[in-house]
């Protein structure tokens, strides 16, 4: 009898899939196909349906009323979530709507991501929380200061409130799926590579000793910054994440020339201005290759504006997902500077060993705001085994 409940245990899902739940669109064959693959290749247990449009079909439908996401997600949500009050990772699959408008948060002041949305589930009701009102370039809106950012803990729902929400999404949903491989294949064979750190000079160098720059304490105390950040305090973040990765003898270029480093591959992470750059290269962009486990940010400020075929606009993530990224960052919305990944926490917790939604939450200043992270949150290629 001890032999069998050993072999359940083994058989069973491990402590890290036990926090894991996947959300899944029954009205949308896309979303249907990836969390069943997601489920199978994690053994992961937790799902949750819900039924709302299709997200997968065109573009109109990637933005869903807030009255409508209130009783078709959310409030199926909270339930479950009081039933299984572990979950820390939330995965949104191809299909489920990318925006929300009507939402109390967001540029606007209503229309922020769905993902970071979910992400700040529970921040209205707790009381160590701010809510800022951000104001700059001629945007306006509110979001929550990120309890998780800079943070030098592992996540924990319980410790830091809110959840780490990522999304399996691309053009096409082979792609997606595609998503949950490169992370699997990156945990079985180790980490390869090197990561790229495109910065533009134009804009000069900001002072290295502010980086990161925060907006406020991580407890929601202390004076928010409401304005955006300065550009080369962006490039400073760069500059500094590629010191500390020499330091970690991680593989690494910092790119301080003005042309845009494109058609480049054996990559394991990158960071650019994107389309921003003054000499962005959209050719040499659409030709970036990544490894398995590879993950990227853009400063780009409608990168996440659609997971459909599209043509002008700024840069998108999903074309980095067609280069076989394996997780990104981007932003469905102008989230401002200041929501930008920064470089620096999130190459150091990644290559630490931190999972992939832990160093993408670290490094982000915001939530219930204009965020989306793709890729599995488990992935995790550097971790010691």
């Amino acid at each position: 009898m001890l032999l069998f409940a050993a072999m359940l245990a083994l058989s069973g899902p491990s402590i890290d899939v036990q926090r894991v739940l996947v959300i899944e669109n029954t009205t949308s064959e896309a979303s249907v196909e990836i969390a069943t693959k997601y489920l199978k290749a994690r053994n992961v247990r937790n799902l949750l349906k819900v039924e709302c449009q299709d997200s997968a079909l065109n573009a109109g439908n990637e933005t869903l009323p807030y009255s409508v996401f209130k009783p078709a997600i959310e409030a199926p949500l909270r339930e479950f979530l009081k039933l299984h009050p572990k979950i820390d990772f939330i995965v949104l699959t191809k299909g489920l709507p990318i925006r929300l408008t009507g939402a109390p948060t967001g540029v606007s002041g209503n229309q922020p991501s769905l993902d970071s949305t979910i992400a700040a589930l529970d921040y209205a009701e707790r009381k160590d929380t701010l809510l800022l009102e951000i104001k700059d370039s001629g945007f306006t809106g509110t979001g929550w200061v990120n309890r998780y950012w800079n943070s030098n803990e592992r996540f924990s729902h319980a410790k830091f409130g809110g959840y780490l929400v990522t999304r399996l999404d691309a053009y096409t949903t082979d792609e997606a799926n595609l998503l949950v491989r490169y992370s699997l294949d990156a945990e079985k064979n180790g980490p390869t590579g090197k990561i790229i750190l495109d910065t533009a000079p134009g804009h000069g160098l900001g002072d290295v000793k502010m980086v990161p720059r925060s907006i406020a304490n991580a407890n929601g105390k202390g004076k928010a910054i409401l304005g955006e950040l300065n550009y080369n305090e962006y490039d400073a973040d760069m500059v500094v994440a590629g010191q500390m990765l020499e330091r970690k003898k991680v593989p690494v270029i910092v790119d301080m020339n003005e042309a845009f480093v494109g058609r480049k591959g054996d990559i394991m992470g990158y960071c650019s201005w994107g389309s921003n750059d003054p000499k962005f290269d959209a050719a040499g962009y659409l030709l970036l290759r990544f490894n398995p486990g590879a993950i990227a940010e853009t400063a780009v400020s409608t990168s996440a504006r659609t997971f459909l075929p599209t043509i002008g606009g700024q840069s998108l993530i999903a074309d980095l997902i067609s280069g076989r990224i394996t997780g990104v960052k981007g932003y469905c919305d102008e989230p401002l500077l200041q929501a930008v990944a920064s470089p620096t926490i999130l190459f150091d917790r990644y290559t630490s060993g931190w999972t992939l939604a832990e160093s993408f939450y670290a490094a982000s200043r915001l939530t219930g705001w204009e965020d989306i992270v793709i890729g599995d949150p488990l992935c995790a290629p550097y971790k010691k085994r």
